[in-house]
C-alpha cells in the first residue's frame, strides 16, 4: 500500500538489551529497538527487535506491504523480532533489506537466517513467502531511494554498529543506537552524521554516574549517557534530541527523572516512548 507524501518518525522499541515487560515500563515501552520512517510515500524501518513485531501487526491492515529495512548490527535486541515479523510471511508483501557485513564475514542475510535454524527456532527464513531483497551496505555509503538520500557511518560498538541519516527535501532524522562516546572527544562519525539534523535518535542507556560507577562501571559495553547525547547535539547543531535504547533496568518513574534533567539543559527533547510520534514539519521544521 502506498504512503502519503510526508517526513514522520513512528517508535514501535525503545529498549535496550532485553524485552522489559511489566508494571514499571508501561509508559515508556518494553520493547527492543525498532523504529519507522515514513518518508516521501515509502516505509523505512530501522532495526528488527520485538518492536518490530508490533508493527507487523500495524501493517496486516495496510497489506500488500513494501518496506525497506535497514539494521545497525546483529545483536540479539536488534534482530529478535524479526522472525515474528507476520508480514514477512505472506506473499506479495516485499521488503529490501539492508545492513553492514560483520567482523567475522557474515552478512545479514546469513544472520538473519541463522537465528532461525535449529535448535534455536522451528521454522527456517526459507518459510518466509514475502519477497526478501537483501543488499550489503559499508559505513560511509550512500544511497538513494527515489529523493530520499540515506547516509551511513561507523558507531563505536562491540563487534560494530552502523548510523544511518535521511534526509529528504532538506530535512534530517538521524539513527545513532549502540555506539559509545571517546573519553576526550566527540565522535567524529557521529558529528559528520548528525550534522544540522532536525531529530537526533541516540542511545543513551545510561546517565554519567551509571557509566561511571565505580563498583559497575559500564565503561566499554557500547553505549553512551545522556549527558553525551546533549554534547553531540550541540555540536553538531542538531534541532531535536532523541533519548533512544533505555536500559531494561530503568523504570517509568527513573526515565522520567532523566527527562526533566534532558529538558533542563536541551530544552527541545524527549525520551522515546513506545508509540510515539513525530512528524518533521517541512515548511516550519517544526515537531
Amino acid at each position: 500500500m502506498t504512503q502519503a507524501p510526508g517526513f514522520v518518525v513512528e517508535f514501535w522499541g525503545v529498549r535496550g538489551s532485553i524485552p522489559a515487560p511489566g508494571s514499571e515500563t508501561v509508559r515508556y515501552g518494553g520493547n527492543t529497538s525498532c523504529v519507522e520512517m515514513r518518508v516521501d510515500g515509502k516505509r523505512l524501518i530501522f532495526d528488527g527487535g520485538t518492536g518490530l513485531r508490533m508493527l507487523g501487526k500495524h501493517l496486516l491492515k495496510e497489506m500488500p506491504v513494501e518496506a525497506y529495512m535497514f539494521f545497525t548490527h546483529s545483536h540479539w535486541d536488534h534482530i529478535q523480532g524479526f522472525p515474528f515479523f507476520v508480514p514477512a510471511f505472506v506473499k506479495g508483501n516485499c521488503f529490501h533489506i539492508y545492513g553492514a557485513i560483520a567482523p567475522n564475514g557474515a552478512t545479514m542475510r546469513q544472520r538473519l537466517s541463522d537465528q532461525m535454524l535449529h535448535p534455536n527456532f522451528p521454522v527456517p527464513i526459507q518459510v518466509m513467502q514475502s519477497d526478501l531483497k537483501f543488499y550489503d551496505l559499508f559505513p560511509g555509503d550512500v544511497m538513494q531511494l527515489g529523493d530520499i538520500t540515506i547516509e551511513t557511518g561507523p558507531l563505536n560498538h562491540p563487534n560494530t554498529s552502523m548510523g544511518y541519516r535521511v534526509t529528504w527535501q532538506g530535512h534530517t532524522v538521524v539513527y545513532a543506537t549502540d555506539t559509545e562516546h571517546y573519553p576526550d572527544r566527540v565522535d567524529e562519525n557521529l558529528l559528520h552524521l548528525a550534522r544540522n539534523a532536525d531529530i537526533l535518535i541516540y542511545d543513551a542507556c545510561y546517565t554519567d554516574e551509571e557509566y561511571h560507577d565505580p563498583k559497575t562501571p559500564k565503561i566499554g559495553w557500547g553505549h553512551s549517557t545522556w549527558q553525551e547525547a546533549i554534547k553531540l547535539a550541540k555540536a553538531a547543531g542538531v534541532k531535536k534530541t532523541v533519548i533512544f535504547h533505555h536500559d531494561p533496568n530503568h523504570s517509568d518513574d527513573f526515565l522520567d527523572g532523566v527527562e526533566a534533567q534532558v529538558r533542563a539543559v536541551f530544552p527541545n527533547s524527549v525520551l522515546a516512548q513506545e508509540g510515539m510520534i513525530l512528524p518533521v514539519d517541512l515548511k516550519e521544521g517544526q515537531y
